[in-house]
């Protein structure tokens, strides 16, 4: 069984003021949870901070900068720049919007859903209808390059060239 970290959160506040210590809330959260309940320091560090009067389950703000980049005008430029060549790299991206490759990559895997497949980038997820598109595609052209490949090879190089 998986708990979300407020739910732990929850029933540890509430062990905590039923008047258990940090140890007996970690033993009944392995007897019930298993490998899915937080370490003890996590629950020594919560059971600390109710003691203190916190009320909140969630987290705290974070210092740091804001994710100011991830604008939908920034999302939209990635976009185009895949678009036009679906061979670029991270580094080329990030170069080209002066943003972080790490900031590049959660653009293209969490907000435009795509992911890299023999040097492209790729929507991540297909519908059966173009994988099947795609197998029929590939075994075609495996068929083509076992019947002659000196042929083959020569009509890829053409077909390359007139890219």
């Amino acid at each position: 069984m998986k708990i979300e970290k407020i739910e732990y959160r929850a029933v540890l506040k509430y062990w905590f003021l039923e008047g258990n210590t940090p140890t007996q809330i970690k033993d009944e959260l392995d007897s019930v949870y298993r490998d899915s309940s937080p370490s003890f320091t996590t629950v020594k560090f919560w059971a600390a901070e109710f003691k203190r009067g916190r009320k909140s389950f969630g987290d705290d703000e974070r210092s740091g900068r804001p994710k100011t980049v991830t604008t939908d005008d920034n999302i939209a430029k990635v976009l185009q720049m895949v678009l036009d060549d679906r061979r670029i790299k991270v580094r080329e991206i990030a170069e080209a919007m002066k943003m972080s490759r790490k900031r590049v990559h959660h653009i293209l895997n969490q907000d435009l859903g795509m992911r890299r497949l023999s040097a492209r980038w790729l929507p991540r997820l297909l519908t059966s209808d173009q994988r099947r598109v795609r197998m029929n595609i590939s075994n075609a052209l495996l068929a083509q390059f076992r019947r002659n490949k000196s042929v083959f090879w020569r009509r890829l190089i053409t077909v390359l060239q007139a890219m």
